[in-house]
């Protein structure tokens, strides 16, 4: 076998040329080649090159401000994005509102299964994914702005169904993370707290005749480690960089976490309890939807106090929590080091997971909402004046059997209290949540009815349920009155159930003062 390359990172930056297309592994502050992006940075700042990249991805690699995908939002080093998600990373998102770059977002799920596709030399992805929401051609095809001009999707129809045709292409170079390299190449990821696609990315390459560079924290000897535990294979390799402390930390908000890559008893690992407040009062309303043995997926932000809910009351064991990027069991964790899960009982590959997902494994999804609307349609991915991009949204809320959205009822200054039995609505948020139409599609309340899906909309002091004429409000919070606090900060009015229930008392207990 050759030998690969070990090269410093701004080497292996210089093996990257004017217009390739660049595709990148890692999930928020987890597996991403932190040291090969800030030397493409680097590159660019002192040299004026590479100019004109195509950036690819899957999930969002950021920490909101200047790590991850942040280090290459550059204009003149990118001509085109195609992202799964873009909140964590607003250097992107400006290049694309100020009509910089081309840019599309797609479903991450969908993107990882396209480097698949692209590996195996298919002509893309064909799949139900996306059907009916912003990912649609009749609804944009994940297009972002007007520079993006490109038809990179199309509706198909096989066997008497609609189907979305996402086009393969070929990527130029692969920048990926492990943990171990041998002299050949093989990477182990001991360290790391998933695999995502990184597989998957590296075949892509290699049969688009690409460059696969691997950032790594540590050289092995040369057989020395069981051959099951190699996630990419040396032939596939061209350099690997070793990655300093700073850059290859486990995620942007851990340097380790044992917790994260080994077995243990999750009910005996030290969870911090849940948080007071109206984010609690939601994720613990959410909570009791879950029946015992239901296989679960929980999103970012309030979904998280879900999994805490579930400590607090010994419930962890009666229920499999799941995080798309590929851990199964265990805990999720939360803020940049979401993607990892404490004691997960096994991790796969992201685009195994998203087959699970994609084919209906899930019994259950909690998840965050921005807007909503009259048909039930939900907003994730681009509200107020930014891009956040759907992530692994559309996926999985499109196709798990239950579906619980949560979010407060409205936002920004929102000042809420439990005081003697009765929910207090001190100050209204002043954004409203419910519109008439959504500005973006990332869940679309037609498909969901059409199908027969169960979908509740949660918040703390409303629930409504999906029904054929669109929303319909079953719970109100003890205290709360219904045309006040209610219909009268909606911009469309929904039908209401004939035995309208309390939200129940115990949702709100302990009495702690809340403000958003």
């Amino acid at each position: 076998m050759k030998k690969v390359a070990i090269l410093t990172a701004l080497e292996a930056a210089r093996l990257i040329p004017d217009g390739a297309t660049v595709a990148t592994s890692g999930f928020v502050g987890c597996g991403h080649p932190e040291e090969l992006t800030t030397a493409l940075e680097r590159r660019f700042q002192l040299e004026g090159s590479p100019r004109g990249l195509t950036l690819v991805y899957a999930a969002g690699q950021g920490d909101g401000k200047s790590r991850g995908l942040n280090h290459i939002a550059h204009k003149g080093l990118l001509r085109r994005v195609i992202g799964g998600h873009w909140n964590l990373a607003p250097g992107l998102g400006r290049l694309a509102l100020e009509d910089e770059v081309e840019a599309y977002n797609f479903p991450q799920g969908v993107m990882s299964h396209l480097f698949r596709a692209i590996a195996a030399g298919n002509p893309g992805l064909v799949t139900h994914i996306g059907l009916d929401t912003f990912a649609d051609p009749r609804h944009g095809g994940g297009k972002l702005n007007s520079r993006s001009t490109e038809d990179l999707v199309e509706v198909v129809r096989l066997g008497e169904r609609e189907w979305l045709w996402y086009k393969a292409f070929p990527i130029g170079v692969a920048l990926l993370r492990g943990t171990a390299s041998d002299s050949y190449g093989n990477i182990s990821l001991d360290d790391e707290v998933l695999t995502g696609e990184a597989l998957s990315i590296a075949q892509a390459a290699k049969n688009s005749r690409g460059t696969v560079i691997v950032q790594v924290d540590r050289i092995v000897p040369d057989f020395s480690r069981d051959p099951k535990s190699i996630r990419i294979p040396g032939i596939l390799v061209d350099a690997v960089v070793l990655g300093s402390k700073e850059n290859h930390m486990q995620t942007f908000a851990e340097q380790f976490n044992p917790a994260y890559v080994e077995p243990g008893d999750i009910c005996a690992s030290g969870q911090p309890p849940a948080l007071n407040g109206l984010r609690l009062w939601i994720a613990r309303r959410a909570f009791a939807e879950i029946r015992e043995g239901d296989i679960v997926n929980l999103g970012i932000g309030i979904p998280e106090g879900v999994a805490q809910v579930a400590a607090t009351q010994g419930r962890l064991r009666s229920m499999v929590l799941t995080v798309e990027a590929g851990a199964i069991g265990g805990i999720p964790a939360g803020g940049l080091s979401f993607g990892a899960s404490s004691h997960p009982m096994a991790i796969i590959d992201q685009p195994y997971m998203f087959d699970f997902y994609d084919g209906g494994g899930l019994d259950i999804a909690v998840l965050s909402m921005a807007e909503c609307d009259r048909r039930g349609s939900v907003n994730v991915s681009r509200f107020a004046g930014r891009i956040a991009g759907a992530g692994g949204f559309t996926n999985i809320s499109q196709t798990a059997k239950r579906v619980v959205f949560v979010g407060t009822f409205s936002a920004g200054g929102l000042d809420v209290r439990w005081e003697d039995g009765r929910l207090q609505i001190r100050a209204e948020g002043e954004t409203r949540k419910f519109v008439r139409d959504v500005g973006h599609v990332t869940f679309s309340g037609p498909r969901a009815t059409a199908q027969g899906r169960k979908i509740l909309y949660v918040t703390e002091r409303a629930v409504f349920r999906l029904t054929a004429g669109g929303l319909e409000l079953i719970e109100v919070a003890p205290g709360i009155d219904l045309r006040r606090d209610i219909l009268s900060q909606m911009d469309f009015t929904p039908s209401v159930a004939a035995e309208l229930k309390p939200i129940p008392a115990w949702i709100f207990d302990p009495v702690t003062p809340s403000s958003e």
